[in-house]
């Protein structure tokens, strides 16, 4: 009973042992800094994402308020624009004007505006100006809305009240649009620094305030970005934060690469010899002896030892061809003292000799073991052959 509650027991302890296990605690470790880091990295790709919006989207909407001078001439004055627009985007420009429904105004009838776009900052001072000296200019007329004496008292007498405690003042706002679509071309030379807004009319115009205004119309990624926000940020962010994965992964593989320890070299003593022990390269010995050519083998008889209970093997100096009418019988009939013998002679010398002369001729090599004493013994053996005798 206890064998199998302890079976029971580690039986349900193999998925925590299996938990806590250095292979697990190390995957832990792993899967937490691969949040941490893609949570830092997306942070990042958020910022990099506001600060592109905040350089590619421009402001839609730009106002100059103009401060008009009086008493030289048509009324006049200027503003600076600094470095609010952008290069190849269209923008309409407009003009508000704010006037007294004063009798003056209603005499002067149409009058006109004059706006330059000048490409140097303005100096305080009215000056003459041509078309020539501006980036882009307009002249447009405007009028205020006629009404005749009855409606205008009645309408008067209608908003009294208003009138009376404030609510309501005897003005009228113009919306003057100057320029449609207009594009500044690349380069801060043709870019606008300064706006100049001109009163011409035949009356002295009275005034409360005089703006001029830059709308932004936005097409493309701009409109995108500007008109589907949520949308932008979450799909640029995700392609910020892949590129920065992948070229975080990039760098990481480059260090682990670069940093990698080499093996040490294997240390020798240093009483030991460290001459490096020349390796021949393995040849393949019948290719060797095939090539070999007689020649190229030793013109010294040889005998050499085989097996026991087996003769010995004997190889004889060849005979070359430019010798053989000059070769004495000696050299090819080592035994012919025993002629009288010769059936039992020749038959012990097959059986205790075996002349290998005509095989080495076809290209075996010299051994060279045995040279010297199993000559001493053959020629023993030789000779004690012959003394037996009949």
């Amino acid at each position: 009973m206890a064998e199998e509650l302890d079976e029971l027991l580690d039986l349900a302890l193999v998925p925590l042992r299996i938990a806590v296990s250095k292979p697990a605690r190390r995957t832990y470790i792993g899967t937490l800094l691969f949040l941490a880091t893609s949570l830092l990295l997306y942070g990042l790709a958020a910022v990099a994402y506001g600060l592109f919006y905040f350089n590619y989207v421009p402001q839609i909407s730009l106002e100059r308020v103009i401060h008009l001078q009086f008493g030289d001439g048509h009324p006049w004055g200027n503003a600076n624009l600094g470095k609010s627009l952008i290069t190849q985007q269209p923008y309409d420009i407009s003009v508000h004007l704010l006037l007294p429904r004063s009798p003056p105004n209603l005499a002067a009838g149409n009058f006109m505006l004059d706006l330059f776009l000048l490409p140097t900052i303005s100096s305080g001072r009215a000056t003459p100006l041509t078309r020539q000296d501006a980036v882009v200019s307009s002249r447009r007329p405007a009028i205020l809305e006629y009404a005749s004496p009855f409606i205008h008292r009645v309408k008067t007498a209608a908003t009294l009240p208003w009138h009376i405690f404030g609510f309501k003042s005897e003005t009228e706002a113009l919306d003057i649009m100057m320029m449609e679509d207009v594009q500044f071309s690349r380069g801060w030379n043709n870019m606008p620094k300064t706006v100049q807004l001109q009163l011409q009319a035949d009356e002295k115009m009275q005034v409360y305030k005089a703006i001029v205004k830059f709308h932004a119309k936005f097409t493309g990624l701009r409109w995108i970005m500007y008109n589907h926000r949520i949308f932008s940020f979450l799909a640029f962010t995700t392609v910020f934060w892949f590129t920065e994965l992948l070229f975080t992964a990039i760098a990481v593989l480059s260090i682990s690469i670069y940093t990698t320890p080499s093996k040490p070299p294997i240390k020798t003593d240093s009483g030991s010899d460290s001459t490096a022990i020349k390796a021949e390269p393995a040849q393949d010995e019948t290719a060797f002896n095939d090539n070999l050519l007689p020649s190229d083998l030793s013109d010294t008889s040889r005998t050499f030892p085989t097996y026991s209970r087996q003769p010995p093997l004997r190889y004889n100096k060849p005979v070359r061809e430019e010798d053989k009418d000059t070769a004495r019988l000696a050299d090819f009939q080592p035994f012919v003292g025993e002629a009288d013998d010769e059936g039992e002679e020749d038959e012990e010398y097959d059986d205790g000799i075996v002349n290998i002369g005509a095989s080495m001729k076809g290209g075996r090599t010299d051994s060279g073991i045995g040279t010297s004493m199993e000559e001493s013994s053959e020629r023993g053996g030789i000779q004690r052959r012959h003394s037996r005798g009949p």
